[in-house]
């Protein structure tokens, strides 16, 4: 009986020795989910009423809420190219929304810039990226060719929802702008013959690959382009929102809903794996709503997409793991998506090139109240061809523009940047923008013509979608 005593307490302490390992020392899985032009307003835990959004909001509620979370551009390509380098995309030339240029390899991220996946791989990490690319076209600059072990979606800035609209095969096949929405979804660099909904479809990819890879760390780039333009729903969730009047704005909702159930089914596989309690979960929105064009609604908030008031760069942003972040957290500092890399690697000891610094900081010791100051002093935007510039602090903020002039907000009392207090305050002012400059010393021009260049593009590139047979 004793010898059998001694071997119930020896197998119990190898239980729980391999538990507490399991739990301090095991490197985290990380699932960043990004959605697309979605507004401040849009999701349950910011106050909407007319979307449920049951599953976003639970990571929230099983973390942490970020009531000032900003991302570094108010439009789709730069901000992604902050987010997935943890640098400020002007220090690299990324100051502009990418063309479709599959010849120009010049068109996107810079080779000589690392990415998420690539720091991970390092620290053995196997990773994917799921849906919306835009940071270049190029097959040099392809996902797989960053970093990433797998891909599924489309490289380009956007793409039609409904699989009968896919018609053209690849992208030696575009001779303009638009036909990249029109491709068909590639997996690796191969086009699919996809059959889904493209939301529901990149879900379902999601959810696979963490079924394949849950005994190892891993890492899902889930890159939504929901609900980014064209609007396209289906009946399914179109169904769910007879009540909304507004055409544009059902099905908004519509998509919305769809990608809430995509993220519920993420949720469910991570919790069914047993490796939710290790497992970052991180949401958030690219960039503020444009709510002409979508309908979306950024609620309070001046401005929209493509500005630089808080409508345009303040995103739904929540955070969970539950090994190290209390369940309902909510942190009202301003922190920005250069954080989110920041976070990864200093818990996982990454190695970091030492002339590529990360901007961005870890948050942990901020949401624990180890240090209770705020994790930025400053956090600045720069619209290059825009003339268009903006600093926050965890007080005040200004935005320059050509057309409204120079501004001062008080930020913790005016979240809708209503009083303009430069009259009041001009050393604040001046204070921030002398920061302002002393930063943009430390930037680079554009490396490429972007979006917005675009006939001008294609009249200095004639050869622009010429392609080797």
């Amino acid at each position: 009986m004793k010898k059998l005593n001694l071997i119930c307490l020896a197998a119990l302490i190898a239980i729980t020795t391999e538990s507490i390992s399991q739990t301090s020392t095991d490197k985290p899985n990380v699932v960043l989910i990004l959605a697309d032009d979605l507004g401040y307003q849009d999701v349950g835990f910011n106050g909407c009423k007319d979307i449920p959004t049951p599953n976003i909001d639970l990571i929230a509620k099983n973390g942490v809420l970020f009531k000032n979370g900003y991302v570094t551009y108010a439009v789709c390509g730069p901000s992604r190219a902050g987010l997935i380098t943890g640098r400020y995309q002007d220090r690299f030339g990324f100051n502009r929304n990418p063309l479709l240029a599959p010849n120009d390899i010049n068109m996107g991220l810079p080779l000589s810039e690392e990415t998420i996946a690539d720091i991970l791989k390092r620290s053995g990490y196997t990773s994917t990226a799921i849906g919306k690319w835009h940071l270049g076209t190029h097959p040099a600059l392809h996902p797989i060719k960053r970093g990433f072990d797998e891909f599924f979606g489309f490289v380009d800035g956007g793409h039609q929802y409904l699989p009968e609209n896919w018609t053209i095969n690849d992208i030696t096949q575009t001779r303009n702008q638009n036909d990249g929405y029109k491709t068909k979804i590639l997996r690796g660099t191969k086009p699919i013959e996809e059959k889904e909904y493209l939301t529901d479809a990149l879900s379902r990819e999601a959810v696979e690959f963490i079924d394949r890879n849950s005994k190892k760390p891993f890492f899902v780039y889930l890159a939504y382009n929901s609900p980014h333009g064209p609007l396209q729903a289906t009946s399914k969730y179109l169904d769910r929102f007879s009540s909304i009047q507004n055409p544009k704005r059902k099905i908004y909702a519509a998509m919305v809903s769809a990608m809430d159930d995509g993220i519920g089914a993420v949720l469910k596989e991570i919790k069914d794996k047993g490796i939710e309690k290790n497992t970052i979960v991180i949401f958030l929105s690219d960039n503020g709503g444009p709510e002409n064009d979508n309908a979306s609604n950024n609620g309070v908030l001046r401005g929209q997409k493509s500005n630089f008031w808080d409508g345009g760069i303040k995103v739904p942003f929540a955070i969970q793991w539950p090994a190290k972040i209390k369940a309902g957290t909510v942190y009202n500092k301003p922190i920005i998506s250069l954080d989110i890399l920041a976070t990864i690697t200093a818990t996982i000891n990454s190695k970091i090139n030492p002339k590529k610094p990360l901007d961005g900081v870890n948050l942990l010791p901020y949401l624990d109240e180890k240090n209770t100051n705020a994790p930025h002093e400053y956090l600045f935007w720069r619209n290059f061809d825009q003339d268009m510039i903006a600093v926050r602090t965890e007080q005040n903020k200004i935005v320059v523009t050509k057309n409204v002039g120079e501004e001062l907000f008080n930020s913790l009392v005016d979240i809708s940047e209503a009083k303009n207090l430069i009259s009041q305050d001009r050393q604040t002012f001046d204070k921030l923008m002398q920061q302002w400059k002393v930063w943009k010393g430390q930037l680079m021009n554009p490396a490429f013509l972007g979006l917005t260049q675009d006939k001008q593009y294609s009249e200095l590139n004639p050869k622009r979608f010429v392609f080797d047979k």
